[in-house]
């Protein structure tokens, strides 16, 4: 029987929520080449693979964090998954700007949220961990306790795993990058002559440069 991590990294491929192109790397909004580009708010377009990644994250949450008292998305990739599983445990939900609203009352945090209370953030993606950390030093300024987050995939950068440690954070994620190259690998999204790269990429994103013309194993 295959781990919830293939399972959920074939149904993100199948539907393009992530898309593999080693030969072909996009542009990240960083200047990062890279040869994956993930975008989970398509899961949303898929009521099975929706409903699916829903029970998942709340499961997590009921077995990991049985003491959470609400529930935190991270805007604006998590806002709608943040309130599924909010809606499914029957818990409060708000969710985090990653800045301040520039009018009004200048919430950082959309709704309301006790002080105390014992808080999980959902996240839609997990890259250097950077935005993430910002949502739950939100949270706990506003004097809550954040007992973890659960996200949908994360890429596993070594930055991110130190970046959360230090913060204090517990993360479980539903998928990560390993797992998918196992699926794309089963699923022909990708070739044998591309596992390499795609590893390689993981190790330093940021001065990663594509590999060209390379012929199949």
């Amino acid at each position: 029987m295959k781990n919830l991590d293939l399972i959920l990294a074939e149904k993100l491929l199948k539907i393009s929520a992530i898309k593999l192109q080693p030969d072909n790397p996009f542009t990240w909004a960083s200047g990062w080449n890279s040869p994956i580009y993930t975008d989970n708010r398509k899961t949303l377009s898929y009521p099975d693979v929706r409903s699916f990644i829903k029970v998942e994250l709340s499961r997590i949450i009921l077995e990991n964090f049985p003491e959470v008292e609400a529930v935190a998305g991270v805007a604006t990739g998590a806002i709608a998954q943040g309130a599924l599983v909010s809606d499914t445990l029957g818990l409060p939900y708000v969710y985090v700007r990653s800045t301040p609203k520039d009018h009004g009352l200048e919430n950082l945090i959309e709704g309301d949220l006790r002080p105390g209370s014992k808080v999980v953030v959902i996240e839609d993606l997990i890259s250097t961990g950077g935005s993430s950390l910002k949502a739950v030093e939100a949270i706990r300024n506003a004097g809550c306790d954040v007992v973890g987050m659960v996200a949908i995939f994360s890429y596993e950068f070594p930055i991110a795993t130190k970046a959360f440690k230090d913060a204090g954070v517990k993360l479980i994620t539903l998928s990560n990058y390993s797992a998918l190259i196992n699926a794309a690998l089963e699923t022909g999204f990708i070739r044998n002559a591309d596992v390499d790269t795609l590893k390689e990429w993981r190790k330093d994103p940021s001065i990663w440069t594509p590999v060209v013309d390379k012929e199949e194993e």
